[in-house]
């Protein structure tokens, strides 16, 4: 269920000592971000300003992430349980969310989602020795190498699917994403700007 500002009140603090724990996922790519408590307060204070606030427990008040580091989280929306005593917040990252300067405080590769991850390792091979991988090979070749797998993998897949074969049409569906984040990434532009474009034709931008 999605929280508005006059639903606040449904939201069962008394459960849990007037702390709910929040869950932060990136609202394009589905990476966790952080976890951390929120209070009756601190769910008003993030919906009115668009940035994620917490109660912290350390401090004794409301924090708003990245208040003194300025890698603040911008809200898309908050969301709540079936028993509603728990949340999970979708944002937009300013910046790395962790205080270590990492990008989500679950740092296991496990806990990537597949794309993103993928996207990491894409990334990473940019400037990487030729010899070193396909992906650096092919970034060394230049966007329109890279441009041009996009176009071939992308007929792959319409002739896989018009010939009614799965396991080519999902062999070749792969490639073509694969090709497509190395353009990307060859633009310095990654799969959530994609998403974020979607994003906006979906809420009518």
């Amino acid at each position: 269920m999605r929280i508005l500002a006059d639903q606040i009140t449904q939201l069962d603090f008394a459960k849990t000592d007037n702390l709910l724990p929040a869950i932060v996922q990136h609202a394009y790519s589905g990476e966790i971000l952080m976890q951390g408590f929120m209070n009756q307060a601190a769910v008003e204070q993030t919906l009115s300003s668009n940035l994620v606030t917490f109660y912290s427990r350390s401090k004794q008040r409301l924090w708003c992430k990245g208040e003194s580091s300025g890698h603040t989280l911008e809200l898309i929306s908050v969301h709540t349980d079936c028993d509603r005593d728990s949340l999970l917040v979708l944002a937009l990252p300013n910046g790395p969310t962790c205080h270590l300067g990492t990008r989500s405080c679950f740092t296991d590769e496990h806990a990537v989602p597949m794309l993103q991850k993928l996207n990491d390792i894409i990334k990473s091979r940019k400037g990487a020795p030729v010899d070193s991988s396909y992906t650096a090979s092919l970034f060394a070749q230049g966007i329109k190498r890279a441009a041009q797998k996009v176009g071939e993998e992308g007929v792959e897949v319409a002739l896989a699917a018009v010939a009614g074969d799965d396991k080519e049409l999902l062999n070749e569906s792969a490639d073509l994403l694969y090709h497509l984040l190395v353009v990307l990434a060859a633009r310095d532009r990654s799969l959530n700007d994609v998403l974020a474009v979607l994003a906006q034709r979906h809420n009518g931008g």
